[in-house]
């Protein structure tokens, strides 16, 4: 668009609040938004209406934020959710975080108390700014209907610059409803800053040949990859670096597409649950890690990596890069940058540093084909009810490379991140690892599917992450999108119940459900609905869900109620928790 397209786009004249934010939001190109309305944001929903923007009506503003953050995962540009005073307000704090911990930008608008009358205990006041305000990479408290423009253009910089996260604009009633006279530039939008990176970061030269010294003398080099990849998009330079160099990658849950999970180089899921990547990680004499904060999860509660190893640390926040393992080598900088300057200040070695590691190389197909014989009766498994792997087995079968699969926290994330395949790089998977919270599956999944409206997406949720969001199923409905809801049906809490059984040996407190036929649930709002008991039906229902385009499917999937067998990779009937332990 030319500027004097984009002058002429831009619209002046006397206006209120609520539509000087609504116009600020056509010229960013936001897509759908998602939220509850209230008195204190009327004009602005009114603005949207005359505008002809996507807004979607949600039943409880968490989902809202999640949908919001899902939205942005898969598109990389700001996720828009708001929430008006108070209630509305304080139920985003669960998906802001989200998005803050994942690195997520995000705009959330808040209503709040028409500044006349506040602290004179209007209704539904309280001190939401104060509530908010560390669940946001930053919160902009506007003041003047005058200045919405300026701050809304400032939210967007901060959504997307460095490491991305969420912005919130404390919008009180009376600078909503309250009018000015703009001019045209007052709307202006720096378009750099409309999806993220807004602006990249290159590591230090000297930090680079350090570090790239350290790869060159390694003979069993690694690379541990986070959430960070995809923030950066730097999937091209990271497959090129991995291939010049004869690199393997592993990744964490949020890593997982950085490269294929069916690529050559790719070692899996590494930390807590582990394919052979956590055997590697043991074995290497160089680890690079990229866009990871090697937290809990990643780290197995922080006994890995072992401090012996020489670590090289790319992250775009610095006060990131040793928080949680010293690093031998830091690179502060974007991480496509970094690995597109360690390509380069390793390329005249290339060859030589492929022949040295031909031998390691070699160890990866080997190790994963026993690592897959091993699996095998688990992935393989025709037993009633149905075995988690063979779930994850069909979802690799049954899924298409361009899938998004969107995993809830816990049960339904573990299984996944550790068995199920991308089969190109990009954000193939979208698991909640910013906050973990159950019940992001739903809402999540309606975020990916809006986002993506040609691509198959499939969410998974656990029956209790499930009854969390049930409302929220009306909202797919109304929104017209074929998403797939793979409900795991275990009729328990399963990751608690599991760890009950593992801690307690028998003993349950508050981890049992009721038995539901999800299916039926479904059917009766209008939605597709397929239980599922036998695994020789798995590929099938699959298949017939992710054909159904006009409409949610929920495919209500009966699985194994043993408390022994409900975690990936830990046989709770024999592990032993000592105090400060945890096995998942």
């Amino acid at each position: 668009m030319t500027d004097a397209e984009q002058i002429s786009n831009r619209p002046s004249g006397r206006m209120n609040g609520g539509r000087a934010l609504a116009e600020m939001l056509r010229l960013a190109g936001v897509g759908p938004m998602f939220g509850m309305g209230g008195f204190q944001l009327l004009p602005f929903y009114d603005a949207l209406a005359q505008l002809g923007m996507r807004h979607f009506l949600i039943n409880d503003e968490r989902c809202g934020a999640f949908a919001a953050e899902a939205y942005a995962r898969v598109t990389n540009r700001p996720g828009v959710c708001d929430g008006t005073l108070g209630p509305g307000a304080t139920n985003l704090v669960t998906g802001l975080i989200e998005g803050l911990n994942a690195g997520t930008p995000m705009i959330a608008l808040a209503g709040d108390t028409n500044r006349a009358h506040s602290w004179k205990n209007m209704t539904q006041e309280c001190r939401q700014a104060e509530i908010l305000r560390p669940a946001v990479k930053e919160l902009i408290r506007v003041e003047m209907t005058s200045r919405v423009p300026e701050l809304l253009r400032r939210a967007f910089a901060v959504a997307t610059s460095g490491r991305p996260g969420p912005v919130l604009l404390d919008v009180p009633e009376d600078v909503c409803h309250g009018e000015h006279d703009f001019a045209a530039e007052d709307f202006a939008i720096d378009p750099t800053t409309l999806s993220a990176p807004a602006r990249r970061i290159r590591p230090d030269r000297a930090d680079i040949a350090r570090a790239a010294a350290l790869i060159a003398r390694a003979k069993r080099p690694l690379m541990l990859v986070g959430g960070g990849i995809h923030l950066s998009a730097g999937y091209e330079a990271l497959l090129a670096l991995a291939e010049a160099q004869s690199i393997p990658v592993a990744h964490t849950m949020s890593g997982k597409g950085g490269i294929a999970c069916t690529h050559p180089l790719s070692t899996g899921l590494f930390g807590r649950y582990s394919r052979i990547a956590n055997e590697l990680i043991e074995a290497s004499d160089c680890l690079l890690v990229v866009g990871c904060k090697l937290g809990e999860i990643a780290t197995k509660r922080y006994a890995l990596p072992p401090g012996s190893i020489p670590l090289v640390h790319l992250d775009i926040l610095a006060e990131e890069i040793g928080r949680c393992s010293p690093a031998t080598v830091a690179l502060w900088g974007d991480a496509r940058a970094g690995l597109e300057d360690l390509a380069e200040a390793l390329a005249d070695d290339a060859g030589r540093a492929r022949a040295a590691r031909a031998d390691y190389i070699d160890e990866i197909p080997a190790r994963m084909a026993a690592w897959r014989e091993e699996a095998a009766a688990r992935l393989d498994s025709s037993e009633r009810p149905i075995h988690m792997a063979r779930l994850c087995r069909e979802f690799n079968s049954a899924l298409p490379a361009n899938s998004i699969l969107v995993a809830d926290g816990g049960f339904a994330g573990h299984w996944t991140g550790l068995l199920y395949d991308t089969k190109s790089p990009g954000r193939h998977f979208i698991p909640d690892r910013g906050l973990a919270s159950i019940g992001y599956g739903l809402p999540g999944g309606i975020g990916a599917a809006l986002a993506a409206p040609q691509t198959p997406v499939v969410a998974i949720t656990g029956d209790g992450g499930f009854n969390m969001m049930l409302g929220e199923l009306e909202t797919a409905r109304r929104a017209g999108i074929g998403l797939t809801i793979v409900v795991v049906n275990n009729a328990a809490s399963g990751y608690v119940k599991a760890l009950q059984h593992a801690m307690f040996r028998g003993r349950y407190q508050s981890s049992d459900l009721v038995e539901m036929d999800y299916a039926a649930i479904a059917r009766t709002m209008g939605c597709a609905g397929i239980r599922v008991e036998d695994p020789e039906r798995l590929g099938a229902a699959l298949r017939e869900s992710l054909a159904e385009r006009s409409r949610p499917t929920v495919l209500d999937i009966v699985v194994t109620r043993d408390p022994a067998r409900m975690l990936p990779a830990v046989d709770n009937r024999t592990v032993e928790i000592r105090q400060g332990d945890r096995v998942a």
